[in-house]
């Protein structure tokens, strides 16, 4: 049977943990990433949806503005 030392026992620890810190440098990294994307991805969607409320607006102009002149042709006859 190994008998462990407890300088070995501390180099496994040391080991452990730096694998451990190693995983958590790549995680911050890809959820730094993931992060930056969702915030480009969130300022396309406020863009577009700013874009499809604009033009809405604008279609919905257009139908009033024919509803009157229907009504006024309407009227007018």
């Amino acid at each position: 049977m190994v008998q462990s030392t407890p300088q070995s026992v501390t180099e496994q620890e040391l080991r452990k943990l730096e694998a451990r810190l190693d995983e958590l440098v790549h995680t911050i990294q890809r959820l730094k990433e993931e992060n930056r994307s969702l915030r480009h991805q969130q300022d396309s969607l406020v863009s577009e949806r700013a874009n499809l409320i604009e033009k809405n607006e604008m279609a919905r102009n257009r139908v009033e503005a024919m509803i009157n002149r229907l009504k006024a042709m309407e009227h007018g006859a």
